[in-house]
């Protein structure tokens, strides 16, 4: 048996002007995910615990059947994991955007214009750490480059008693109300400050504004945290397990979690992604190297989520359905392969708010080989609620899975 998870980051949603009142579930073609629904288990998970925020980090060490309440230290250090920065025990992380802001002249009176900075590219955004690092980063500050929007500050002997808030929380909001607070807020906002002087002329810049693009104007600090410790997949669940993912949060709860963390080309992290490519890579991780477990993780469908992007976030949800989990079980089942596999967001991502909210989100487990009396239901939230099916500790629901 082989067990396939698939994470449709964000998938979950609350009604959508645009469709007529009716959730991104509700309107996508999804005939796979449908079928599985009325063939297998469908029902309501909580996946970010009382007290936690609904970050992608919480909410997907849930998923993945970790207490967050026992092993969560934030988010930025997962991310550093990914990227191959060692941290001491002193050590405090801060997940470190490059975002576009508003140009007035008064850093205060500035709007959160972009949490991304346009989605720039790897590329570009590896020039502009590099000279961040050198003109802000010292022995105590050190910051290391990422994946597109996404960088790390590492503050030697920091501390997390901070207040500070996620860009993609703030997208088209004056930002006066949400710059850092608590100890160290002072020299973060210096940093803040000094960085929009840096990118103001930045070469990478000037081309990205001729180009049309929007440039990167700020650094922006959050997700503070401090060096984590997670107990192997293998040795918790008893499964070899792969996780697929183009996003440094995910590939760094895989390699803290002992898992392979697989880089697919032309996986980027938005609806536009490799998705064959992905899939690929999980039936064949599955079947040539090994591995029993696969978790493939689509952060497409959040990131539209973030962006207010109705007819893309659809797009991305009838895409995983179609090339990744319709493509996986005729590969499976040509092959004779029985699985497993379950499929769901981890949070949602509400077109009408750009952000994440805690609310439970639907999940659906299919069995190739046992399948339940047709039930002729759909994947969404409104069905998935109404099965009375409810796991309120999300962190359980991998061993269900799993059984």
């Amino acid at each position: 048996m082989k067990y396939i998870v698939i994470l449709g980051d964000g998938m979950a949603d609350y009604a959508v002007e645009e469709f007529d009142g009716n959730t991104i579930l509700d309107v996508a073609d999804k005939p796979n995910m449908d079928y599985m629904a009325s063939h297998g288990e469908l029902g309501m998970v909580k996946t970010v615990a009382d007290g936690m925020k609904p970050g992608s980090d919480v909410a997907n060490l849930s998923v993945m059947g970790y207490d967050t309440s026992k092993c969560y230290s934030g988010r930025s250090p997962l991310e550093a994991a990914s990227i191959g920065v060692a941290l001491k025990d002193t050590d405090v992380t801060f997940r470190t955007n490059l975002v576009t802001l508003s140009d007035e002249e008064v850093y205060e009176d500035k709007t959160m214009l972009d949490y991304s900075a346009g989605e720039i590219t790897t590329a570009e955004a590896s020039e502009i750490m590099e000279t961040i690092a050198k003109e802000l980063g010292d022995d105590i500050r050190k910051f290391y480059a990422g994946v597109s929007y996404r960088h790390l500050l590492v503050w030697d002997k920091g501390s997390v008693n901070v207040k500070l808030t996620p860009p993609h929380d703030i997208s088209d909001k004056k930002i006066a109300d949400h710059l850092p607070k608590g100890d160290g807020a002072d020299i973060l906002l210096d940093l803040m400050k000094k960085s929009e002087k840096i990118l103001k002329n930045h070469p990478v810049n000037q081309k990205r504004i001729a180009n049309g693009k929007k440039p990167a104007t700020s650094i922006w600090p959050w997700g503070e945290g401090t060096k984590p410790a997670l107990e192997e997949f293998s040795a918790k669940f008893g499964k070899k397990g792969s996780v697929i993912s183009a996003v440094d949060l995910i590939k760094g709860i895989a390699i803290l979690a002992g898992m392979n963390s697989i880089d697919v080309e032309g996986a980027n992290g938005n609806h536009d992604t490799n998705y064959k490519g992905k899939a690929d890579a999980a039936f064949d991780t599955l079947t040539k190297e090994g591995a029993d477990f696969v978790y493939l993780h689509l952060e497409g469908p959040d990131e539209c989520g973030h962006r207010g992007e109705a007819d893309n976030k659809k797009y991305a949800v009838e895409m995983i359905d179609k090339k990744v989990i319709g493509y996986l079980r005729k590969r499976l089942e040509d092959e004779g392969i029985e699985y497993k596999m379950m499929v769901l967001p981890d949070h949602p991502t509400p077109i009408s708010l750009k952000t994440h909210v805690s609310d439970p989100v639907p999940y659906l487990i299919y069995t190739s080989n046992n399948e339940t009396e047709d039930k002729n239901l759909k994947y969404n939230e409104k069905t998935a609620k109404d099965t009375g099916r409810y796991i309120d500790k999300g962190y359980e629901l991998m061993s269900r899975f799993l059984s």
